[in-house]
């Protein structure tokens, strides 16, 4: 194997290191890893929560996912941890199958995104259609605000159903158990994340709105919901890994949650990526980032930590604080690894109503309405995948979105394909066009500047000859009435062709060879040439019938009057 192969599993920590580094860079990774880690330790719990899991369990995940993407992934400035994407699904296997079902149902999609990395499927993520990552996204943003009304208003539901429309009812059935003053400190700590950006960059919104819940509440000691009345207390020390109860049937009751949180994994670790080498102008490895996040998703839960995944945001306020390596990663995970050791008896008093907030407000981030409002420009097609992929997360199951949504997405695209194609009878076009196009005129090869003998019949197929369309195009040439001496079919806007095209290719020349009718290809592009010979199609009709120009067909044809 090449050298080339190997570097692209090579770890951009090593990268970095092996050109140069100096105490300044040190000092530039410390500052931006401890202010990354400030942002991070609010959202690592509040995601852990509304996921159905306790508070140190979202730290676990920020420090050992986090560690382990930075030291090994192919992002420079990658910062891993739990991220509001997976809301949904860990919430969800949670319910079905208890936090020892997602810890398998970790564990299984870390392997699978080794193995996506190992067969360098890192390029293929990005072809997941817009219109569904842009459906699911919005539809889990949807599903976290509406999750956290409970908290932001107080209203003091033990349990919140699962199901959309019952989550619905029951809040409308609590209406009269909002608390005003929860309700309050939660509209402060939204006011405080949006605005306190025009007074300092610096310090993060998210965190000076901890610090003001947190300082209302031992100064006021008002009677809201804190992360202590709830948990209880934090730990503060790392657990020993331990390996979850499995069995054949545990796993397949999880196989597809796993398949789901490695499919999501592995675009949004990538798509950070992608945002951060255009902040940046770097290049990520794309490989190496999938390997990195399937060896993060092993030893989080191993940790009892949650699926683990690079995070725009963090990734962005890295970028944006002066980090120079992946070590400014691994240092947020050191600092919310001392925050956890040092001030877990300051982070228990933190209110639910901030943690609400600061969710509400990663949910409408997450949302991107602005590009929502651009989708709906796009064609009807694209707009109905992104409504059904949404309307399917909010109300069923982020599984069956996906699927559905990728399915969908499909199937239109083979409908636009087929509509590309197209069959037309070139000598019927010269007999009904008294006028040639402008474009015409300048093309020489065009049908309208060339002699079309008497005896021969001359069509043109243009665009993917494929499953799709083979059915119409054979039906069509072989319903011809009367056959000629020869046959020409033009081939040169025909890009590719399928197995289904060819078996139907194959039949249309046995069809006219039983008719006495040549039959001869013109405009074939090497590679569709290739499939042809393979199919033996040049055996059939004869290698010479197949040419590449138009002009070559002619004569050729010429040769059978």
């Amino acid at each position: 194997m090449s050298i080339a192969y190997f570097k692209e599993f090579k770890p951009k920590l090593f990268t970095v290191l092996k050109k140069g580094y100096t105490t300044k860079n040190l000092s530039s990774d410390l500052i931006s890893g401890l202010i990354v880690a400030i942002v991070a330790l609010p959202l690592s719990m509040a995601f852990a929560i509304a996921s159905g899991a306790s508070p140190e369990k979202g730290l676990y995940t920020a420090i050992i996912g986090g560690f382990l993407i930075s030291l090994l992934g192919g992002s420079r400035y990658q910062i891993g941890g739990p991220a509001g994407a997976f809301i949904v699904i860990v919430y969800g296997i949670i319910y079905k199958h208890g936090y020892d079902g997602l810890m398998l149902a970790t564990i299984i999609a870390g392997l699978i995104l080794i193995l996506m990395g190992l067969l360098k499927l890192g390029s293929v993520i990005k072809f997941i259609p817009y219109p569904v990552t842009k459906g699911f996204s919005a539809g889990i943003a949807m599903i976290i605000f509406i999750t956290q009304l409970n908290d932001f208003f107080g209203m003091g539901i033990k349990k919140v159903p699962s199901e959309f429309f019952e989550k619905i009812m029951t809040y409308f059935e609590h209406i009269s158990d909002i608390n005003l003053t929860t309700t309050l400190i939660g509209v402060l700590s939204i006011l405080i994340i949006i605005y306190s950006k025009k007074i300092t960059t610096k310090i993060p919104g998210p965190f000076i709105a901890v610090i003001f819940g947190v300082a209302i509440m031992y100064i006021l000691k008002l009677p809201i919901e804190t992360i202590q009345d709830r948990f209880g207390s934090i730990p503060n020390s790392l657990p020993h890994p331990q390996l979850p109860p499995f069995s054949l049937a545990k796993i397949k009751a999880v196989i597809t949650d796993a398949v789901t949180i490695a499919i999501l994994g592995a675009i949004e670790s990538l798509l950070s990526a992608v945002v951060a080498d255009g902040m940046t102008g770097g290049k990520h490895r794309s490989n190496m980032e999938l390997i990195a996040q399937g060896i993060a998703n092993i030893a989080s839960p191993l940790f009892t930590g949650l699926p683990a995944t690079g995070t725009i945001a963090r990734t962005a306020t890295n970028i944006k604080n002066g980090a120079f390596s992946p070590l400014s990663g691994i240092f947020h995970a050191l600092w919310v690894l001392l925050f956890m050791l040092l001030l877990s008896p300051i982070i228990i008093k933190i209110p639910f109503a901030t943690l609400a907030a600061i969710l509400i407000v990663v949910a409408y981030n997450m949302s991107e309405l602005d590009h929502i409002k651009d989708l709906f420009k796009a064609p009807k097609s694209d707009i109905s995948v992104f409504l059904t992929t949404f309307l399917l997360t909010v109300i069923i199951d982020l599984n069956v979105a996906i699927q559905v949504g990728m399915l969908l997405a499909v199937l239109l695209f083979m409908r636009r394909m087929i509509s590309m194609t197209e069959i037309k009878d070139l000598k019927i076009e010269l007999d009904k066009s008294e006028e040639k196009d402008e474009e015409d005129i300048f093309d020489p090869d065009a049908t309208y500047n060339k002699i079309i003998p008497n005896g021969v019949d001359l069509y043109e197929l243009s665009g993917p000859f494929f499953f799709g369309v083979a059915d119409k195009v054979k039906n069509t040439l072989t319903s011809i009435e009367n056959t000629p001496k020869v046959f020409i079919l033009r081939m040169r806007n025909v890009p590719m062709v399928d197995a289904t095209g060819m078996h139907a290719l194959i039949e249309i020349c046995e069809y006219f060879m039983k008719r006495k009718t040549k039959v001869v290809l013109s405009g074939v592009n090497p590679y569709v040439k290739s499939l042809l010979l393979k199919a033996g199609v040049d055996q059939l009709i004869g290698e010479e019938n197949i040419t590449d120009h138009i002009d070559k067909a002619l004569e050729v044809a010429k040769k059978y009057l």
